[in-house]
Order: C-alpha cells, then structure tokens, then sequence
C-alpha cells in the first residue's frame, strides 16, 4: 500500500535568497562627511607580513605580495613602503671614474647623498682649468728659454768635445772636415789640406805615420758621435723632467684643491692622485683638447656637464645613482624588469663601421637605483623576461651587482669589453604576483625560498559583519575622494555593498577586490553626471550594475534565446523518466553566466558498470569524471552490498559540444539515474545544482547565484508557472545573493529556491514520491523511491543469474 509523501521541504524565504544592507544602518547621509580609511581593509595579515618583512635586516628576508592583482595589492605595497621609506636614511650616490691603471675596469664610487654631482661639476672644472694650465705650462716663454738652454748646453758640450779633436788633430798634422758624408780627417801642410799628389810626395815614413795618426783619431771621433744619442737622450729626458716639474707645479694646486674638498672621501683622494699622474703622463691631450662642445658622434658620447670630448673624457664622472633630491630611502617600480633594466649595462656607439664604449657608457639597473631602500616587481613580468629571475637571484645571493652582458653571463663571447667594479646591494625586493605563480616558483626554484621567506598573502574578501559596513562604506568615500567622483548618498553605499557581497559570492563576506569597486563607482558617478546629479543614488548604481550585465551579456542572450527557439532542448514542464535539469556554469574571460543543461540517464542489464559518456568521447574533465565515479560508489553502497550491480548505465549531457568539468552536476546525474533504475518520472520544472559524495551528500558548488539566475531567466521567458524553481545545496544558502527580480517573483510565490542536504531530499522534490527509510529487518519503506531502485536492481540481479544459468547448462544430448 502506498504511503503518503513527507511533507514538501518549504522554499527558502526570501529574505535567505539576498541579503539586504539597510540605509538606515549606515550613520551617515553621504560619502562627503565620512574619514577615509587610514589602512587597508581586512588585510591585517598581509600587513603584519610587509611589516615584519621590511623591519627584519636579515638576509634572504624579501617579500612576495600574493593574491589577485586587483585587491589593490600593488598600491598598498607600495603606499606602505614609502611611509617606512620616508624615515630611513638617505643611501650613497653611486658613479663610476675611469682606474687608469686598468683602463677596462671602471671603478665604482659611492658617496654620500648629493656629493656626486658636486664630484662631478669638480671634475669639469679642474678639467677646465687644467686646459688652460698646461698649455701655459708647456708653451709659455720661461719654458721655451729653459728648453733652449738645454739644447744649447748639448751643442756645447758636443762642440767642445769636436773642438778638442780638431787641435790634437791639428798638431797631429791632421784636419778634421765636415762634408755631406759626416766628418773626416785630411792631412795638413801650413794649415791647408794637401792634395792627393802632394801627399804622395811626403817621405813613406811620414805618411805612415799621418795614417796611424788618422786611425787613432776616427776612432776618437767615432766615439764622440756614438756619444751624442746618448746625449740626446739625456736632453730629452731632461726636457721631459724639466716639463714634468713644470706641469707638476701647474697642475697639482689644482688637484690638491678638489681633494681638499673631498679629504672626507679616501676613495676620491687616491682617484685625484691617480688622475694627477695620468694627467702628467698625457698633458699632450690638453694641447689638443677641442674648444667647447665636439662633433655629434662625442656630443652623443658626452652627457655629463664638463663638456669633454675624445681623451679628455677619461677625466669625467659617470653618475649612475643620484639621490641628491631623495628624501629617505628609495622606493623603485621596474615596470619592464628585463635582465639589463635590473643589474644595468655598457652601452655601445658606431663610430666609423666599429662599436666603442667607454666607462662613461655604463648605466645603472633598477637594482642600483634601489639600493638601500626597496624594489617592487611583478613575479609574472620578471619569470617572462629571458635570465631576468636569474639576475636577480646571482645578485641577491652574492649581494653585489655585477654589470655583465648576457653573453658574458654565459660565457658565449670572449670579446674584450668592460668589466665595471661591482657594487655592494643592500636591498629589500617585493615581488608582487598571483597565488599560484608563488607555489610554482617554490616548488621548481631551490633558492626561491631562501631569497624569499616572507609571504604576504592578501584576502580576496573580509567578513560582512557587525560594523563591516561603516568601515566598507569609509573605504568607498575613499576611492571616491581619490578618483574625484560625486559622493554617494547613502541607499547608493548601501547598493555598493550588495554588489560587492555578491562579487564575492558569498552573502557573509564583502569582497576585497577594490578595482572592481572602483570601476562600479565611477559608472555609477558617470550616470550621476549624465541625469545632471550631483549626488549619485541608488538607482545610479543600479543602472551601471545592469550596463555591466548588459555588455557582458550577448552569449547569455543568444543562449537564452536558443531555448525559447527550441533549438536547445530544456523542459521546464511535465514529468521525465531519467531526465533532469542540471546548471551549467559558462565563464568567458570576466564574464559568468548560469544556464541549464539537460542530463539524461539510460539503464539496462550489464556488469555493473556506470557509462559516463563525456568521458568516453574525452569532453569530461577529470573533476567531473570524479564526480561520477562517486555516484557509483554510492549506488553500489547503498543498493548492492549483499550482491553485484547487474545493470549497465549511460549518462549524458545533452547538446553538449564542448570540454565538461567539475562535479557540481553529480547530484543531478545521480538522480537521473536513480529515476531511470526505478522508472519513477522527474519534474521539469524543477533544475538541480550539487555535488554529491558517497553517503549521498549534497555539497557545495560554485557560481550558484549565477545558475539558479539562469534557469529563472529561461522560466520567466517561457512564463513563471509559480511552480518553477531550483533546488541547491543547503550549504551554498550562506552564498546567496540573487538579483532583486528573482526575488521578487520568490516572494510572490511564482518561483522557489529550495535547500536541500542529501539525494533523498532532492529525489522528494522531483518526484513526488518518499525517498523511503529502511527499517530495523534492512526494507526500505514501501512505495519509496529507494525501494523501487533496489527491487529493479534485484530483479536485474536475478536476471543476470538465471541468463547465466542458462548459458552454463549443456545442449540436449550433448555428452556430460
């Protein structure tokens, strides 16, 4: 005999389907009259973590900032280490000088705030005054006497030592000549030189004698003229001394009067004394040093203030830090974090078919721009950029910065270039990035921990409790005071605050995600303006929630109106064996949308197995494949622990065309199944949301607003009957916050929501039917649905075993 239904689970009221925020609650008329907030809202803990990250002076202490970009995570970094930054000191300038003794090294310097500009107008103007000195020194009248003198005592004195040769030559009976070929000795009669002839007729005796005489003097004149280079020599090395002493005096007042100025500085002493004695050894270069700015190609070379060009630039100062207009430590944003933008390079010029770099061609990094203070970067950014994460980690590591190209790097070019003198680096490094690029570069990068043990992880949410929406409603007058916007009454703070429960899906929590706040007011504002307002109300909001969903909305409608069409086949009617409506949830880039989707269940004699067909055709993903699985599980749980499944299952979606994932339909699967086991009908008009687990469970699902919103849209399109609605877990009743139009038709009765825990309650509401219970001897109540599944799973059961029986018996006459 059949037993009367349970009483029907009652819809949810309606004030479970949305939660309302009151305007009178909110202790103020508009935005304009509230304080904005003076600390992010709800993210105490990613703050604690930035505090104790920025406070630790600990090497490997660097922060990665997670969670989804547009909680206002960067601003609030950034906003937090600029406070802490304006009360910590003032790091050095940085700039490279030339080492003249390995030109190919530039050597760095640091010094202390706003000293290297004045390090490098000094050097221009000793650079200056040093062309005006040297050529003094080089060319003026005194050394052009004083290098006369000296060339004059050299002819003396090698006009001396020929002198004396000629009088002993002389007495000799010899004279020295000079001819075009060099000089020579010729014999002398009375002073004159004897002819040729002549001399023959001198006694043999006599010429023998003039001729040994001559040996012995050549060989004194070859000596005096072998001595005159080395003569030469001395005059030159004495010219050089005596222009050194004078350069010297010229020179080193004016270098003594820079390092004067610097005396606190040993580095730029000992590169002034350096720069004196080159200065000395090339004071040819002053001689020659153009007047005033050089051709293009060194005007391009030379960016500094002195002016210098071709040899002269050696003496300059390239500055690659300065802070001489920072208050406190610096706070630097590389938007663009590529390998050579973080440690710096050496820039190259094309000068006549060849590339040349000088020390004044090396540029500076983020890195060297943050030293001493902070560096934000984007994870995604810096991970996308070739060896930018691999910099970045060498140079944290060893704690210097080592300017070096990528090929030096590699070791894939041998060229000669310059290698500048690393810098030490003392600096806190955030990286700003979503959730799960930080478990990724944790698990694939072994230092990644080691450099970066501070997490600050960022809420998406904060809790919608007692006074969460005064302190929401003064984070709004906040944006709105930034963004310069129309301050907003008080129905319109209160709609805001309904939106944002609902942005994050959840009737209890606010969302935390402050961009999309952001933009909802400045529509909201735009609508304001644009109906002549100068306070925005809660229609405004209104209006630029529904722009939202309109321009969202195109695939929505073209999908709604395929099910009005016929063309996607929904019943929102009548009654189906094996037929249900589950909800889809379809996400395109930001845009969500809820529909329903059929599923159908299909059952006949087999081995025990469930067929979901998505799977076979590889369109299910492996969360809904799960979901299936589960389903058989709890069939095989609860109807067959005494003997095997005997039946053969098919599910399907129906019309579905693409990839399928999550188990949010496995409720819905299971209770089309069962409703095919036990040929018990299911409403139509009734759709179905929820993941069901292995005791038969009904569990949580995700986008639930937005599918119950999607089966009603297709209902009130066909006609609201008043007995249309959706059933959803009792679970996901904390995260409804439906459209004002749906709830409206819930309160009056031609729509419902119900709240179900468990299959038996779904299989209730769709069929009609009690679910049943088994008693004390294990029946389930008669009449029940669950009893109409377990007897046609026995009756399948005894079938499978009589078949088999009968394929085992022996064929008449056949031999035993």
């Amino acid at each position: 005999m059949p037993i009367p239904p349970r009483p029907a689970l009652p819809p949810l009221p309606p004030d479970r389907l949305r939660r309302r925020c009151p305007p009178e609650s909110l202790p103020f008329e508009t935005t304009a009259t509230l304080e904005p907030l003076a600390h992010p809202l709800g993210q105490e803990r990613a703050l604690e973590a930035l505090r104790f990250g920025t406070g630790i002076q600990r090497e490997g202490f660097n922060m990665f900032a997670m969670g989804p970009a547009d909680t206002g995570r960067q601003a609030i970094v950034r906003a937090m280490l600029e406070e802490r930054a304006a009360r910590e000191p003032v790091p050095d300038d940085i700039c490279y000088v030339l080492d003249f003794h390995r030109p190919h090294r530039p050597k760095a310097l640091r010094l202390p705030a706003g000293r290297a500009r004045v390090l490098e107008r000094d050097m221009a103007g000793l650079v200056e005054d040093l062309r005006n000195a040297i050529p003094s020194a080089m060319e003026g009248e005194e050394q052009r006497r004083r290098k006369e003198a000296l060339a004059d005592e050299f002819k003396e004195r090698h006009g001396k030592q020929l002198e004396s040769l000629r009088v002993a030559a002389e007495a000799a009976g010899l004279g020295l000549l000079r001819t075009p070929l060099g000089y020579g000795f010729a014999p002398l009669a009375d002073g004159a030189v004897l002819a040729p002839d002549q001399y023959q007729k001198l006694p043999a005796e006599e010429r023998q004698r003039r001729e040994a005489e001559s040996e012995r003097f050549e060989r004194q004149l070859h000596e005096i003229l072998a001595e005159a280079p080395r003569m030469e020599r001395e005059l030159r090395a004495r010219v050089k001394e005596l222009v050194r002493q004078a350069l010297l005096r010229a020179v080193q007042p004016l270098v003594e009067a820079v390092a004067r100025r610097h005396a606190d500085l040993p580095a730029v002493v000992e590169h002034l004394q350096a720069l004196q004695e080159d200065v000395l050894e090339h004071a040819d270069d002053f001689l020659h040093a153009p007047e005033g700015p050089g051709p293009a190609l060194l005007a391009a070379l030379e960016p500094g203030l002195d002016g210098a060009t071709g040899p002269l630039r050696r003496y300059g100062v390239n500055i690659v830090v300065d802070h001489a207009e920072t208050r406190g430590a610096p706070v630097v944003q590389e938007d663009h974090p590529t390998y050579q933008n973080l440690v710096g390079r050496v820039e190259y010029v094309a000068h006549l078919g060849a590339l040349t770099t000088d020390f004044r061609l090396v540029k500076g990094g983020a890195l060297h721009r943050a030293h001493g203070g902070y560096l934000l970067l984007d994870a995604r950014d810096l991970v996308l950029q070739p060896y930018a994460w691999e910099g970045l980690r060498r140079a944290l590591r060893s704690g210097e910065i080592r300017i070096e190209s990528l090929g030096q790097m590699l070791s894939l070019v041998s060229t000669t270039t310059l290698e500048p003198e690393p810098v030490p680096l003392a600096v806190k490094v955030v990286l700003l990035g979503e959730r799960s690029l930080y478990y990724l570069m944790d698990a694939l990068e072994p230092d990644f921990h080691r450099l970066f043990k501070v997490a600050a992880d960022f809420e998406d949410d904060l809790p919608w409790d007692e006074g969460s929406d005064l302190a929401y409603a003064r984070l709004v007058a906040g944006l709105v005071r930034r963004e310069r916007l129309h301050p907003l009454r008080r129905e319109a703070v209160a709609a805001v605050i309904e939106q944002a429960a609902r942005l994050g899906e959840d009737a209890t929590r606010l969302t935390a995600r402050v961009e999309a706040i952001g933009d909802l007011l400045r529509e909201a504002d735009h609508a304001a303006r644009a109906h002549g307002r100068e306070l925005v109300q809660a229609c405004d909001v209104e209006q630029a929630i529904a722009q939202q969903q309109r321009r969202q909305g195109r695939l929505q409608e073209r999908v709604l109106d395929e099910i009005r069409r016929g063309t996607l086949l929904i019943d929102t009617e009548g009654r189906k064996v094996g037929q249900v409506n589950g909800l889809v949830l379809s996400q395109l880039g930001h845009a969500s949308f809820g529909r329903p989707g059929r599923i159908t269940a299909r059952v006949r004699l087999g081995k025990g197995q469930v067929v979901d067909i998505e799977r076979e055709v590889e369109l299910g993903g492996p969360l809904h494949s799960k979901g299936v699985l589960l389903l058989a599980g709890f069939l095989g749980a609860r109807y067959a622990t005494e003997q095997a499944l005997s039946l053969e299952a098919t599910l399907a979606f129906e019309q579905s065309y693409g990839p399928v994932d999550g188990d949010s339909a496995s409720t819905a699967e299971l209770v089309a199944l069962l409703s095919a086991i036990a040929d018990v009908p299911l409403r139509q008009d009734l759709a179905l949301t929820g993941s069901v687990s292995q005791a038969g469970q009904v569990q949580a699902v995700g986008g639930v607003n937005e599918k119950v919103e999607g089966f009603f849209d297709v209902c009130r399109a066909r006609g609201l009957t008043g007995t249309q609605g959706v059933l959803l877990p009792a679970s996901n009743v904390r995260h409804l916050m439906l459209r004002p139009d749906l709830v409206e038709a819930a309160a009056a009765g031609r729509f419902h929501v119900h709240a179900i825990a468990t299959v038996d309650e779904a299989l209730e509401l769709l069929t009609g039917l009690p679910a049943g219970e088994r008693d004390a001897q294990g029946r389930w109540t008669p009449g029940s649905v669950n009893a109409r599944v377990e007897e046609r799973l026995l009756a399948l059961a005894a079938r499978r075993s009589r078949l088999a029986r009968e394929q085992a018996m022996p064929l008449p006459g056949a031999s035993p």
